[in-house]
């Protein structure tokens, strides 16, 4: 009989850890859908950024980071496609722009011109992830030492991610706005129509980052 209830006593106690992360997993998924339904697309938000939901857990400012990180990474693959496109169209030079004629000159440029604001945008994303990364350090460091001389700090630092995830939207359009300037043959053609779809979608994670940023209480 002792033997019987030392078995359970060790099972019950292996058992425990794995109780402990089923725990944690849904109350990070529970904070994740929360908060996405915060966001302008929260399906996009919360499909996104589940995976690494173990690293924010119930982190506010974690979660703005994930989500400036995926972000960026989303950022960097549109701007790797159209310079892919751009090269495999002959228009990596100013010189065979000219010479392909006035459209496709037209749609080269704009090209050109949305692989430069999209790798800018980029930049900026993972800027703002490093300044809320240092933001949450600042944080905890603060409530370590039980000092209030770190608010100011972190207004700023919240403050630069906001501005940074902001002007990478504004990046975003500018690459629509290029293809549009160019007229209504470049925007219906094959690279018109794909940048357009690549740039509703990145749009829609930098959309969310932002909206998680705002909505970190500080």
């Amino acid at each position: 009989m002792a033997a019987a209830s030392a078995t359970q006593a060790t099972a019950a106690e292996a058992a425990a850890p794995c109780s402990t992360t089923k725990t944690e997993s849904t109350s990070s998924s529970s904070f994740l859908r929360a908060r996405c339904a915060t966001t302008r697309y929260p399906d996009v938000c919360y499909d996104s950024l589940l995976p690494y939901a173990s690293t924010f857990q119930t982190s506010h400012v974690k979660l703005a980071v994930a989500a400036a990180d995926v972000a960026a990474a989303h950022l960097r693959a549109f701007s790797a496609r159209v310079k892919d496109m751009l090269l495999h169209r002959g228009g990596g030079s100013e010189e065979a722009a000219a010479s392909s004629g006035g459209g496709a000159a037209r749609v080269d440029a704009a090209l050109h011109d949305c692989a430069s604001t999209i790798s800018a945008a980029a930049n900026l994303a993972k800027r703002s992830s490093a300044e809320l990364t240092r933001l949450d350090a600042d944080t905890a460091a603060s409530t370590e030492t039980s000092t209030s001389g770190g608010s100011r700090q972190a207004r700023w630092q919240l403050s630069n991610a906001k501005t940074w995830l902001s002007a990478a939207m504004t990046n975003e359009g500018t690459c629509s706005d290029g293809f549009e300037d160019a007229g209504a043959a470049a925007t219906a053609s094959p690279a018109g129509k794909e940048v357009a779809a690549g740039v509703a979608s990145v749009t829609q994670h930098t959309s969310n980052a932002l909206a998680l940023v705002n909505g970190i209480p500080l």
